[in-house]
C-alpha cells in the first residue's frame, strides 16, 4: 500500500490524512501552548519584579499550577475535532472537556480566595498568627465550598442533566437543615459581622451586660473573655451582636469625676484655698487633665467639692495609679494647711 492509498484508507469514517491532520494539531497545540506558558510566566515575572503590588504573584501561581494533563486534555479536544465521531463519543468529549475548564477555573478562583480572604479579613483580625489564620482558613472554606457546589451545578448542566428538581430539592433540604441549625449559623453569620464591623477585637477590654473583661479569641461560634476574676468566659457571637456592648479599648480617654468634703468648722480662707490645691496637684499628674473643680453644696454634715478631670489612657490601671497618687496628694496637702475631711457625725444642741 503506497502513501496514497494509506491517506485515503478509511477507519471509522475518517481516513488516513484526517487521522495525520488531528496528529498534527495534536503536537502543535501542544508546541504552541507550552511556549504561550512559559512566554506568559516570563513576562510576568519581570513585571512582578518593577510592581510593588502581589496580585501579579497570584497570576502566575495561577498559570504555574496549570498542570501539564490539562494541557493534554485541550490539544486532544482540539485534535478530534478534525474527526467525524459518532454522537455519544463526541458528547462524551464535549463533557470530559467541559469537565477540564472548569476544573482549572475552580482551581484558579481558589487561589483568588485565598488572596482576598488573607489580604481583606487577615488584615481585619487582630492576635496572634495562630488565630489569624483559623479565622482566614475558615471563611476560606465556605467561600470554596459554595464555588464546588456551583462549579458542580455547571457541570451538570453542561451534561444535559436537568437540575431544576435537583436545585429545589436542595433548597428544600437547605430550609431544613437551615431551621435545625439556625443557632449555629446564627453564630456563624453574627462572627462574619465582627470580623468586618469590628465592635471589638482581641485584646479590647469590653462590657457586655452584667459580665466584663478582655477579649481573648473572637471563634467561629463564640467569643472568648478573660473576666477580671480570672475566669474564661464564653459568649456566643449572636448574642454579643445582638447586645449593647461598651468597649473600653476604644476611649482615647476617661472621665472621672470624684468629691470629698471637709469640715464646716473649715475658715473661709482656708476653703478658698482648696480649689487651687486640687489645681496644683492634678496639674502634676503625668496622664491626668483637669476640667473643673468646685465648692458644690453643703451637704448634713460636710462642705461638699466635686472634682472631674480626664486620663489621657484607657487602661483601667492607669486611671486607678492616677486616683490613688491624687488622693494621697490631697490628703498630704491638707493637713500641712490643717484642713481636716469630714465625716458622718450629728451635733446635739442642748438649750438650757
Amino acid at each position: 500500500m503506497n502513501l496514497q492509498n494509506m491517506l485515503q484508507f478509511k477507519i471509522l469514517g475518517n481516513s488516513g490524512g484526517d487521522y495525520l491532520i488531528a496528529l498534527a494539531v495534536l503536537v502543535g497545540a501542544l508546541i504552541v501552548l507550552k511556549i504561550f506558558r512559559e512566554v506568559i510566566l516570563s513576562r510576568l515575572k519581570k513585571a512582578a519584579e518593577k510592581t510593588k503590588t502581589d496580585l501579579d504573584d497570584v497570576l502566575i501561581k495561577i498559570i504555574h499550577d496549570i498542570t501539564p494533563p490539562f494541557y493534554l486534555i485541550i490539544s486532544v479536544y482540539a485534535s478530534l475535532k478534525f474527526l467525524k465521531m459518532p454522537a455519544v463519543a463526541e458528547k462524551i468529549v464535549d463533557g470530559v472537556f467541559i469537565l477540564a475548564i472548569v476544573l482549572q477555573a475552580v482551581r484558579a478562583l481558589q487561589v483568588f480566595i485565598d488572596y482576598w480572604t488573607q489580604k481583606l479579613v487577615g488584615r481585619r483580625i487582630q492576635g496572634d498568627e495562630a488565630k489569624n489564620k483559623a479565622a482566614v482558613k475558615s471563611i476560606s472554606s465556605v467561600l470554596k465550598f459554595l464555588l464546588w457546589l456551583l462549579a458542580a451545578l455547571v457541570v451538570l448542566s453542561n451534561w444535559g442533566i436537568d437540575i431544576t428538581s435537583l436545585i429545589a430539592g436542595l433548597g428544600i433540604g437547605g430550609i431544613a437543615v437551615a431551621f435545625a441549625l439556625q443557632n449555629v449559623l446564627g453564630d456563624i453569620f453574627s462572627s462574619f459581622s465582627i470580623l468586618f464591623d469590628k465592635p471589638f477585637q482581641v485584646g479590647d477590654f469590653i462590657i457586655v451586660g452584667g459580665d466584663m473583661g478582655v477579649v481573648e479569641r473572637i471563634g467561629i461560634k463564640s467569643t472568648r473573655i478573660r473576666t477580671l476574676q480570672g475566669q474564661e468566659l464564653v459568649v456566643s457571637n449572636r448574642e454579643l451582636t445582638d447586645a449593647r456592648v461598651n468597649n473600653y479599648k476604644k476611649m482615647e480617654k476617661r472621665r472621672i469625676a470624684f468629691s470629698f468634703g471637709v469640715l464646716y468648722e473649715t475658715p473661709n480662707e482656708k476653703l478658698k484655698k482648696v480649689p487651687e490645691m486640687v489645681k496644683e496637684i492634678i496639674g502634676g499628674e503625668e496622664l491626668a487633665e483637669l476640667d473643673r473643680v468646685h465648692f458644690k453644696e453643703f451637704g448634713d454634715f460636710s462642705l461638699n467639692f466635686e472634682v472631674v478631670y480626664y486620663v489621657s489612657s484607657p487602661d483601667y490601671n492607669d486611671y486607678m495609679n492616677t486616683q490613688q497618687s491624687i488622693n494621697f496628694a490631697l490628703k498630704e496637702a491638707f493637713e500641712k494647711e490643717g484642713i481636716e475631711f469630714a465625716y458622718p457625725t450629728q451635733t446635739v444642741f442642748v438649750k438650757k
